[in-house]
């Protein structure tokens, strides 16, 4: 990404990919976009539900994070934004992205989209896009994150003791 950041990192197990989660989701604010793309099962909708609940177990909120596969979204509040979780497989046509409501989201909520590529022109410029793939070995996963320099202040503590995690 031409004047952005570009970081990859191997998760070892689903622990591995909830502390990534855990350790981004405080430095998430009102606007932010996370583009959650790879293949059914490599982890996606595991990483957004530990987002979702680390923001609400940090104002003492626990609830069931269901995948918003059927219902297309799902949305939670932790007292001061909004959470959207999308996700966009069912979706047949851009169009649909206005009825959602996607658009002020982008503007408001931190939002958390599975299958951003049915966005199209869509997608927000100032978008964290992670890319998941599985690994070699069982529970292995490949995260490559991409992103503009205005992620590296929020991105830094999450990934600055990689071993932790």
């Amino acid at each position: 990404m031409k004047d952005g950041i570009s970081k990859t990192l191997v998760s070892t197990s689903p622990e591995w990919t909830q502390g990534l989660a855990t350790r981004l989701a405080p430095y998430l604010t009102p606007g932010d976009t996370l583009l959650l793309c790879g293949e059914i099962g490599a982890g996606k909708s595991h990483f957004a539900r530990s987002l979702i609940q680390a923001r609400l177990a940090a104002v003492g909120k626990t609830e069931d994070i269901p995948s918003p596969t059927y219902t297309l979204v799902q949305t939670y509040s932790d007292g001061d934004v909004d959470i959207w979780h999308a996700d966009l497989y069912r979706l047949t046509d851009t169009n649909e992205v206005f009825e959602l409501g996607l658009q002020d989201a982008f503007q408001n909520s931190i939002c958390l989209v599975e299958w951003p590529e049915r966005l199209g022109n869509l997608k927000p410029d100032n978008a964290l896009t992670i890319h998941f793939e599985f690994g070699a070995a069982e529970h292995t996963r490949i995260l490559t994150f991409h992103a503009s320099r205005n992620w590296e202040r929020k991105l830094q503590p999450a990934f600055q003791d990689e071993a932790r995690i």
